[in-house]
Order: structure tokens, then sequence, then C-alpha cells
């Protein structure tokens, strides 16, 4: 694999707003689409500027993810293309959620160039807010180093921490002498290099070792991760217990990028009941929890968006509650996507499995449950 070189001598931000400038004003593309801090200092939010000075202050690496990056691209472009060329500067998983929302038709790339970048994870939405000074010290620490202990648990057990189907990468891991890689992946990305006059003929020897050695470090993080969280969520009663503490605020569905419906059934006429139903209920159970079917809204979006799930962890910033919505998904999610071999934002041709139709489909999975079943029956005989 070959790249071009970047200069970025003042850090990773400097050296990315640096070519962003650049690129802006080679006429690469019109506007750039950048997390930046708010006046108050304490979190950060998208803007969309052709303003150098105020792309100057942009932060395109931000310790935190206030607002997913697909979510606000989808914002701009779900009722058609731009007609201004945008470039977009975001996380892995966040161009994961866009290739995802492109082809559920809520967001159109037509005039959009992604630019993404490797990716140490965030903080914790609600400790940085708290204390932002510290959480800056922290998040230039985890650059550093790249050692993951200080941010979120499903940033630590990510492997999807690097190049993505973005137009143009820009790799940080294992880069010496204050350079970064411009990775092009497609033909959009390759001739924007083209303009900006940069070669792509480095070799990535260093970058592709890096990445290779935190992914195997990733893979343990995450199958240590998902042992112990397989005590705490796998069978009714204990996501039951895990889900108590649900107020049915719903701020998981309202940040997820993948959520996108314009009202959610559970929102709809269809669940709102007449009292007799609830007495009925409370009646037959001695008594009813309200707000009532927390966990079957929570089971009911599992299962709507767990095979375009990109483990984003913006459900659980949002969770007033403290509940590891994103660790939860993010375990189903795996198995789900496992079974139809799929995975999310990997390729912009390929058709999301509920969208086809295969023969033989699921007979792997289908098999062993029939023969559980006619054994079950000729026991009973």
């Amino acid at each position: 694999m070959k790249g071009g070189e970047l200069t970025a001598e003042n850090g990773l931000e400097a050296g990315l707003v640096s070519f962003l400038k650049e690129a802006l004003s080679k006429d690469c593309f019109d506007a750039v689409m950048v997390p930046t801090r708010v006046p108050s200092g304490d979190s950060f939010t998208w803007i969309l500027t052709s303003d150098e000075e105020l792309l100057s202050k942009s932060s395109p690496l931000p310790p935190i993810m206030s607002v997913q990056g697909a979510r606000a691209l989808s914002s701009m472009t779900r009722k058609g293309a731009s007609p201004m060329r945008i470039a977009a500067v975001m996380r892995p998983c966040e161009v994961r959620a866009a290739v995802e929302l492109s082809k559920l038709k809520q967001v159109e790339l037509a005039n959009v160039t992604i630019l993404s970048t490797d990716c140490p994870g965030v903080l914790e939405l609600s400790s940085y807010v708290s204390n932002p000074e510290k959480g800056d010290a922290d998040f230039r620490s985890v650059l550093a180093e790249w050692d993951g202990q200080s941010v979120r648990p499903v940033c630590r057990s990510c492997t999807h921490f690097s190049q993505t189907a973005a137009d143009v990468h820009i790799a940080s891991i294992g880069s010496q002498d204050g350079k970064l890689y411009l990775i092009p992946g497609s033909p959009k990305g390759a001739a924007m290099l083209e303009t900006m006059g940069i070669a792509v003929d480095s070799t990535l020897d260093s970058w592709e070792k890096g990445v290779d050695e935190i992914r195997k470090k990733r893979e343990k993080e995450r199958s240590a991760a998902e042992a112990s969280l397989k005590d705490t969520v796998e069978g009714t009663e204990k996501l039951l217990s895990t889900f108590s503490t649900c107020i049915d605020c719903r701020n998981c569905m309202r940040v997820c990028p993948v959520c996108y419906c314009r009202q959610c059934f559970f929102d709809s006429e269809a669940v709102k009941l007449e009292p007799d139903n609830y007495l009925s209920r409370a009646g037959r159970k001695g008594g009813l929890r309200f707000p009532p079917d927390t966990l079957l809204f929570h089971l009911g979006r599992l299962s709507h968006m767990s095979l375009s799930c990109v483990s984003c962890g913006t459900c659980e910033d949002a969770c007033p509650m403290s509940i590891p919505i994103a660790q939860i998904f993010g375990y189903v999610a795996n198995r789900t996507q496992k079974v139809f071999d799929y995975e999310p934002g990997r390729d912009y041709e390929e058709p999301l499995p509920l969208q086809i139709f295969r023969m033989d489909e699921l007979h792997d999975f289908e098999q062993p449950y029939v023969q559980t079943y006619a054994g079950k029956e000729k026991a009973d005989a």
C-alpha cells in the first residue's frame, strides 16, 4: 500500500488544519464540515465553513463526540445533494455510519468528499464536560501513547479505528519525523491529492505494523469485555435488571445516527393505549411499572438497527442513567453482523442484508434448530 506524505511538525490537529486550508485554497472543495470548540470551551460542535480564519480554530479530532458526524451530515444532505462541494472530516465510526445512511437514502454523498483519520477513541462526554481542562490533558496523553485506557469502553475495544471507505484517510499511527500519511480510498480522493500536488509513493510499513499491533490489543480487549458483559445481559431477567433504571427519555434513539425513522413506532398512536389495557396488565402481574415497556423499546430498537450499528457510543454518552447501552448493542451487533457476514460501512456497494434475498441463507443456523425441535418432538412422543 502506498500513500502521500503530510508534514505535521506542530502535531496532528495542526497538520490536519493546514492540509484542509491548503485543499480549500486549491479549490478541491467549497467548504469544510469539521468539529470546533464552542465559545464556552467545554464542548464541541460541527461547523460548515469556507472561512480560513474560522477553519484555523477548528478541532478535526476533538476529545469527545458531542454529535455523531454522520448525523450532522445527514441533516445537511438528507433531502438531496449539496449544491456546494463539501469536505467532511470524520472519525472511522462516523464514516461507517455515513456509508450505512447512504444505503438507507438518508445521506447523499454526490458532492461530499469524506476524510477520515486514525482514531484513538474519545473520552466520556459527561466526564469531559465536568472538567474540560483535565479532559484536554487526558486526550493529549491518549494521542501521544494510544494507550486507550482513558477513553470510553466501546472505544477501548474498537477494532475499526483506522482506514475506512473514506475518499482520503489521514494516517497517524506509526508516523515518524512529524509526518502523516494520506491514503486515497477512491478516484475522488486520488484526484484531490493529485490536484494538491501530493505524490502517492510513500511506503506505509510503519503505519501498517502499528495498526496491526493496536488491532490485536483491541481484539483481546473486546473478547474480555464481551465475556464480562455476557454475565450481565444474556437472558430476560438480566436484561430487565440492566435496563431497570431506564427513565424512557429515549436520548439513545435521538443521538443514534442509524435511527433515522421520521416517527418511531414507540411514539406512534399504536402504543398509546386505553387505561383498561394498563389496568388489565397490572391486574395480571400484580403491579405495572411506569413508564411501561422500556425494555421492549430497547429490544425493538436493537432488532431494527443492529446490522448497521457501528458502536460509535453516542447512545451511551447520552444516557442520563449510565446504562451501558453502547456496550450491549455492540455485543449483540457483533453477533448479528457475523450471521450475515456483514460489516457496516465496509463498502458503499455492499447491500444491506435485509434488502436482499439469498437462497439457503441462514441454513447453518436453521438446521441445528430443526434438529433440536425434532429431537424434542421425539422425546415428547
